[in-house]
């Protein structure tokens, strides 16, 4: 079943849902939906994983787990699984910081740099489809917003 037909679903009355309720769980089913396309899509390594790749990408120097963790917006053990099962695909190494070895560093094997390489135009003409028909201006808001509900989560886990 696809969203539109979700949306026309005869047993889900979408008419007295919140709209902000409405949006979490549009975010959450199209997290689910997404993360199963690209699951097939990316095919040697997961979604999550390829997620993994390109927050280490991001970061001007090799992070440590816990700042991959930070940007990946999930734990430290659920980041180090990852991390451990990239690494054992030869996609990752993990090293310990130089200058304080508690710190467990993250780069990028060749192995990595040539999957990423060899999927660049595939993955490019995904995110292009998917984004079809969405102006810049509605990309832009859209961050915006995302942002902004990330600033407000901080709020709620001080409560």
């Amino acid at each position: 079943m696809d969203f539109k037909e979700v949306m026309q679903h005869d047993n889900i009355d979408f008419s007295t849902t919140e709209s902000s309720y409405f949006l979490l769980g549009l975010l959450s089913a199209f997290d689910n939906r997404f993360q199963a396309v690209a699951d097939k899509l990316i095919g040697e390594i997961s979604w999550k994983q390829f997620f993994a790749i390109i927050c280490i990408n991001l970061c001007k120097e090799s992070p440590t787990i816990r700042e991959l963790a930070e940007i990946m917006g999930s734990s430290h053990q659920n980041v180090k699984q990852i991390l451990l099962k990239l690494e054992k695909k030869g996609f990752v190494n993990i090293t310990s910081d130089p200058d304080d070895k508690r710190k467990q560093r993250v780069s990028l094997t060749e192995k990595c740099i040539a999957f990423c390489n060899a999927n660049d135009e595939k993955s490019t003409l995904a995110v292009t489809t998917m984004f079809q028909g969405i102006s810049q201006e509605g990309i832009r808001t859209t961050i915006q917003t995302i942002m902004q509900m990330e600033n407000n989560l901080k709020n709620i886990e001080r409560i």
